[in-house]
């Protein structure tokens, strides 16, 4: 794994000196053109400019701007337990240093990305339609995928580059606007002529060719890098699993949705396990393309018989696509170990009823949106909204009142103020009090809560406790009743 690391450094390296070659001459053309002779300088560091200026906001905000362009929503344990498992299961076999957060994108269309500056700072992001149409095997594969993207610093790549594209983008469309905008560039330029300026018009013709080809000479360094990272991914995800089929059914499933992912862009795009903009039935194998043919993929997945270790991928891949040359470093395949492929964790799947598969994919995106769930007494369960003012909701099937749990509908603001002020005192060095944290109980019914940390804590009408120990952070919350501060009030009142 050192190896494949080091390996995709020296790739990037090269990569990011050829991009940001063209970027600087693309500056120093463009410069001369407009400032000739001497603008050439002011070109360069102009160009020079937009690279550092875009690289420390991609480095510092990158992965929050593509998130939050992606719409996708960071989620806890309780919104969906077995990804959450996934993920730890992958960051572990990964041996990444730390838990990337996990989001999850409001769209129907299956599909995941990576994103992050490093392993420390990172995220996954998954839709919906994903967690409702793969099973745990196919979850694993697709997350395993991903934490390769990771640990192979992909796409720390993947941000820096897509940053130094769209300066060289930017760049070339405001000078070929520029001078097409320019009402006295004709004027400026034929006196230049006639003048014996002939140097000048060659440089602003080399400056229109540049600004014409950087972007694409650039774009097509930046995919045929990506498409080679993606089979890498591949790789490196299947040796994390140990089971080559999970990641080619999931990928046969994404490929064939006929969902559209409405959240994508030419940005985001290519960061996804299949680029959802690329047309169904093109040929994902020209200079284009982001991504590897997904067809290629599944073949090489199930070529792999006899082991799911790096040289087994080679030999699939060798053998697919009929190259020779390696894919992953020699040093690499010389140390890789055997892999033994294990067997699949699940049952073999059952037909999937549909309308149950909305119901699950409606109620994952409404916990999502911070919905509330309430189980009847006839087993209907009932969505409440964050926005619900009543304190009553009627059961449509059997006309019974549920009364709503109060804490945690009305009482949110009082929660987040409580975990921000555990916060700051945690950053402190002081340790909440056991008792610090107090909850009044208001009737008889199920009531609820929010811990400080953000877990939902339920008191049952049969409760009759003076504690309740969070079981995620163990923070101790004490539980007094209405009626115990009536009778306190009351004895006080009597005494004075």
């Amino acid at each position: 794994m050192w190896e494949l690391i080091q390996a995709n450094k020296r790739k990037s390296l090269i990569l990011f000196a050829c991009m940001g070659m063209c970027l600087i001459l693309l500056g120093y053309f463009v410069g001369a053109a407009f400032f000739y002779p001497d603008g050439g300088i002011i070109g360069v560091g102009i160009a020079v400019g937009i690279w550092v200026v875009m690289s420390l906001i991609s480095y510092v905000s990158g992965d929050s701007i593509l998130l939050a362009v992606s719409h996708a929503q960071e989620v806890s344990h309780d919104v969906h337990p077995q990804l959450f498992n996934v993920v730890e299961e992958m960051k572990i076999a990964a041996n990444c240093p730390a838990m990337p957060k996990v989001y999850i994108i409001d769209e129907a269309a299956p599909n995941a990305f990576a994103t992050g500056t490093k392993p420390e700072k990172s995220a996954i992001a998954v839709t919906a339609g994903l967690l409702s149409r793969l099973n745990r095997d196919e979850l694993q594969g697709v997350i395993a995928h991903e934490m390769s993207h990771i640990v192979n610093r992909d796409v720390l790549f993947v941000t820096f580059a897509g940053m130094l594209l769209g300066g060289i983008v930017l760049l070339s469309h405001a000078f070929l606007r520029g001078l097409w905008l320019s009402s006295g560039s004709s004027r400026r330029y034929r006196s230049g002529v006639k003048g014996g300026g002939q140097a000048q018009i060659i440089i602003l013709a080399v400056a229109i060719v540049l600004a014409i080809l950087a972007p694409i000479l650039a774009r097509l360094l930046y995919f045929a890098i990506s498409r080679k990272r993606e089979y890498l991914a591949d790789a490196s995800g299947v040796r994390l699993t140990r089971y080559p089929e999970g990641l080619a059914s999931a990928l046969e499933k994404i490929s064939s949705s006929r969902y559209e992912l409405g959240s994508a862009n030419k940005v985001t795009a290519p960061m996804y396990i299949i680029n959802p903009l690329e047309r169904k039935g093109m040929r994902l194998s020209n200079l284009s393309s982001t991504h590897p043919p997904t067809s290629e993929r599944i073949r090489i997945l199930r070529s792999m018989m006899h082991g799911a270790g790096y040289g087994d991928y080679q030999k699939a891949y060798s053998s697919v696509r009929g190259r020779i040359s390696p894919l992953i470093p020699v040093s690499e395949l010389r140390r890789s170990e055997t892999t033994p492929i294990r067997e699949a964790s699940v049952e073999e799947e059952e037909a999937v009823d549909k309308k149950k598969g909305l119901r699950d994919l409606g109620d994952l995106v409404r916990a999502v949106n911070k919905y509330a769930f309430l189980i009847c007494a006839c087993g209907l369960k009932i969505k409440v909204p964050p926005d619900f003012k009543g304190t009553k909701v009627p059961c449509p099937r059997c006309g019974r009142e549920m009364v709503l749990p109060i804490a945690e509908l009305a009482a949110a603001s009082a929660a987040i103020e409580a975990a921000e002020a555990a916060e700051e005192k945690k950053a402190a060095g002081q340790a909440a009090a056991p008792g610090e944290l107090v909850y009044v109980k208001k009737g008889q019914g199920w009531e609820s809560f929010t811990c400080a940390c953000g877990r939902l804590l339920q008191i049952s009408p049969a409760f009759r406790g003076s504690h309740l120990v969070c079981s995620t952070c163990g923070r101790t919350t004490e539980i007094k009743y209405q009626e115990q501060d009536a009778d306190l009030q009351l004895s006080g009142s009597t005494k004075n």
